[in-house]
């Protein structure tokens, strides 16, 4: 009976051990799976820079595009709509009302009542 119970102490602790070596050490790296914190961080960092130069690579294609537009004489003259424009300068902005609430009144005669006491008191204590 000894001999099985020190056997599966033995065991647990030894299941313990490399659990907590293999969790907590760089030897994680090597399971299937895991990967290191500089890798992901690195991948994130790629990917950033990659969306912005994929953005940037946009950019300089429509302005290259535009340019041989100007240069073979295929532009696009601009279309607007006078109206269009006049409309759009005179948006309405919609009204809100601004007026105090009946809390709020209050609650200025209470500062004003207090600012008073506060004056009264300092006048006071000048003299």
């Amino acid at each position: 009976m000894n001999v099985f119970v020190v056997a599966s102490l033995g065991a647990i602790f030894l299941i313990a051990v490399t659990t907590f070596i293999i969790a907590f050490t760089p030897l994680r790296e090597f399971i299937p799976g895991y990967s290191s914190t500089k890798l992901k961080k690195d991948a994130t960092e790629l990917a950033l820079k990659s969306d912005s130069i994929t953005n940037l690579l946009k950019q300089n294609q429509a302005y290259i595009s535009s340019i041989q537009k100007v240069l073979t004489g295929k532009l696009d003259y601009a279309k607007f709509n006078k109206d269009s424009i006049l409309a759009a300068s005179t948006d309405t902005i919609q009204k809100i009302d601004l007026s105090a609430s009946e809390e709020e009144l209050e609650l200025r005669a209470e500062v004003e009542k207090e600012q008073k006491k506060a004056q009264q008191t300092a006048v006071k204590k000048k003299k």
